[in-house]
């Protein structure tokens, strides 16, 4: 037997990241007794600056934005009650297409290996019990999303720990209603074209591929909290728009997919540990 805690390990891109797609389960386990690490990516220097300044408009400076984002990023971690706070520090590397994807030293464009290198020795550190990343396609596409996944799954490869590993993911069923109520709260929103309408309905998988959706519903209101705490990116967090109330209305569950597992756990599970405890 051993003391060491049972410990989550959640993988993001940005500063935010932490409190939109896991906001719940880092805050239930945290609860619970659970150690949770977040390893955060990037600086977010390529977030809006003070005023709503947009990246490439005069006046955005990135090295002033990362130091507001990292802030917020520990504001936001005291809300949900991180354990551990770890930064890789690799310079955002900004949307799909923004010519900052091809700047030195963005994360974008760090070798692999390296990155998966530094994680390990995290990962070799706190001996997660579960780790929390994106899809190969980090969930939507952002090139830091998807360079989050790979560098996780190439972290792992360089250990010898074997956690339960999750990507994040929302149910398609829940991707449609997501759109519902975008209109409903920004009623000037125009309808998206084919194209980005095709690209919206392959985000997310069907309901039946989940493996393991986790009931955060007591602990909505730390996560919009947590969300809040992001102020300078407000404009972009649309979650926001909606009130706490209904915040926790719509945002109760979050869900993940099961892609790494060594305990037996049933293949549909509402416990990231279970099979652990």
């Amino acid at each position: 037997m051993t003391d060491r805690p049972l410990t989550l390990m959640a993988v993001h891109a940005h500063p935010d990241d932490e409190a939109t797609g896991t906001g719940g389960v880092l805050a239930r386990y945290a609860a619970e007794g659970i150690r949770t690490v977040l390893v955060t990516c990037t600086d977010g220097g390529c977030g809006d600056g003070p005023g709503g300044v947009k990246p490439g408009d005069p006046g955005h400076d990135p090295a002033a934005v990362a130091l507001m984002r990292r802030q917020e990023l520990e504001a936001s971690c005291d809300v949900l009650k991180v354990s551990d706070l770890e930064m890789l520090d690799y310079a955002d590397s900004g949307m799909t297409g923004w010519p900052s994807n091809d700047a030195p030293g963005s994360f974008w464009q760090t070798p692999v290996e390296e990155g998966a290198a530094r994680l390990a020795e995290l990962m070799r550190h706190y001996r997660p019990d579960v780790v929390v990343t994106y899809d190969e396609n980090g969930f939507y596409g952002h090139p830091d999303h998807i360079q989050a996944h790979r560098i996780t799954m190439a972290a792992l490869e360089m250990t010898e720990l074997t956690p339960k590993v999750y990507w994040t993911t929302m149910p398609r069923s829940g991707m449609q209603r997501f759109g519902e109520i975008m209109r409903e709260f920004n009623e000037d929103m125009p309808e998206p074209d084919p194209a980005e309408a095709a690209a919206m309905a392959e985000i997310g998988l069907p309901d039946d591929e989940i493996t393991t959706w986790v009931d955060t519903t007591a602990f909505s209101g730390q996560k919009f909290d947590a969300l809040a705490a992001h102020a300078s990116q407000g404009e972009n967090i649309f979650f926001l728009k909606m009130g706490k109330e209904r915040f926790g209305e719509l945002m109760g569950v979050e869900t993940f997919v099961r892609v790494k597992d060594a305990t037996g756990a049933a293949a549909t599970e509402d416990d990231l540990f279970a099979g652990l405890r």
